[in-house]
């Protein structure tokens, strides 16, 4: 049996344990490409269109995958944290691609609850069983898939340059090059490093999310504010980027509380849709970069 796991949304923070699971099970696992125009073209034309940027590219991998595996995974993560939820339309997500997309092979959509190691073996025994009756062999493809899933750490933390600015936004939106346009490299071109919220303790991160009025409800929104607001009073970086989905309700509340937490600080947002032109992109980042230097914001 083939699985194939397309590459986006988030794919980038937990595809270790993924990939690691479904092969110790004795599949062979297949992986869409990175991100391109041709891609980002299928998703436009299968999903929704009042649908953020990442849904519309999740859909174009799945489009580029269904052909080639027996079984695709359309992951329903509800839960990474307890008492925390992710984005509604992860939520409904397998749906929205069955619906859309014609000639799908047989999907994997159990949802998935990770806020405990228990609730997450849930999950794995449910799949495994699709695969093996081995309840040992399911066990072992489990514990391999966090021992791998551990040793992965993505995210940047380049603090050797002149400059430093907090990357802030969805995983999505930081890790998938043709998203943001590679901002990384440009950021780093002009002297500037990069810092995201995975090299921030989630202590630090909860304590800064204890000064809200309420707590939030969406674990994006606790990564997003929490680490903004950290780097802004431990005074780590010279600037922060928010990186935010054009229509994505979560990020139009928490940019406005980063905003009142941080005052006069240097911030900028980048909203991101399915145009591909990178002149303006350019600009705005070089002149904020040109103003942090000149220490004017």
């Amino acid at each position: 049996m083939i699985v194939g796991i397309p590459k986006g949304l988030l794919y980038y923070k937990y595809y270790p344990f993924f990939m690691t699971f479904f092969k110790e099970l004795g599949l062979e696992v297949v992986i869409s490409p990175d991100t391109n125009k041709g891609i980002l073209d299928e998703g436009v034309k299968y999903c929704v269109d009042d649908a953020c940027l990442p849904l519309k590219i999740f859909h174009g991998h799945v489009a580029v995958l269904k052909d080639k595996c027996d079984i695709i995974l359309i992951p329903r993560i509800m839960q990474v944290r307890n008492r925390e939820y992710i984005c509604p339309k992860f939520c409904g997500l397998p749906e929205m691609i069955q619906n859309s997309i014609p000639q799908m092979p047989r999907i994997i959509d159990k949802p998935i609850y990770a806020g405990t190691r228990k609730k997450l073996y849930s999950w794995a025994k449910d799949i495994g069983r699709l695969i093996t009756k081995d309840k040992s062999k399911i066990k072992r493809a489990f514990n391999f898939a966090l021992i791998e899933q551990d040793k992965y750490k993505p995210g940047y933390n380049d603090n050797n340059q002149g400059l430093t600015v907090a990357l802030v936004g969805h995983p999505y939106n930081i890790f998938d090059k043709y998203i943001n346009k590679n901002i990384v490299q440009k950021l780093n071109k002009l002297g500037v490093g990069v810092i995201t919220e995975e090299f921030i303790e989630e202590t630090l991160i909860d304590e800064e999310v204890k000064g809200l009025y309420k707590r939030p409800f969406w674990t994006f929104a606790r990564n997003s504010y929490g680490f903004a607001a950290n780097v802004y009073r431990e005074k780590r970086v010279n600037g922060i980027i928010y990186i935010s989905s054009f229509a994505c309700g979560i990020d139009s509340v928490v940019i406005e509380l980063i905003k009142e937490r941080i005052g006069n600080f240097p911030f900028m947002t980048l909203k991101i849709d399915e145009h591909t032109g990178e002149a303006g992109l350019d600009t705005r980042v070089e002149a904020f970069v040109d103003m942090l230097g000149r220490g004017v914001i």
